[in-house]
């Protein structure tokens, strides 16, 4: 995966594709589960949900999975909204910029592979075979 050089700072459609990029990039057994969970990247969470998740500051929220895990899931339930990965593109520029020392497309990866975690119930363990950063 190339890394940013770009001049200005990567656009929501920029931050959108380096996410699609690490999805493309799942082992092919995860691929069509990961294909499913639709994909918003967006410059910060809503007030609203991070009222919900008791966090004051917007910049500690990088990404979030909305929906019910695969491990939970049941034929009787009835879905209300498609299972969602929202990443925040301003927090996750300020952790790359504050850290300096990884790849930004590596980040957006993390912050991907982290919430996809969540859809999947994925433990920690899980997570690294995928995502080697996260050890």
């Amino acid at each position: 995966m190339p890394e940013w050089n770009g001049v200005c700072a990567p656009t929501l459609d920029d931050m959108t594709e380096m996410a699609l990029a690490a999805r493309a990039a799942l082992p092919a057994a995860f691929a069509p589960a990961a294909a499913s969970v639709a994909l918003i990247v967006e410059d910060f969470a809503e007030p609203a949900l991070l009222a919900e998740m008791q966090i004051e500051d917007p910049f500690e929220l990088t990404g979030v999975y909305e929906g019910i895990p695969l491990p939970e899931k049941s034929v009787m339930d009835m879905p209300t909204a498609p299972d969602t990965i929202r990443l925040f593109r301003r927090p996750i520029l300020d952790e790359w910029a504050d850290r300096g020392d990884i790849a930004l497309e590596a980040l957006v990866a993390h912050v991907y592979v982290h919430e996809l975690a969540h859809h999947f119930g994925w433990s920690d363990d899980e997570i690294a075979a995928i995502d080697e950063w996260w050890t």
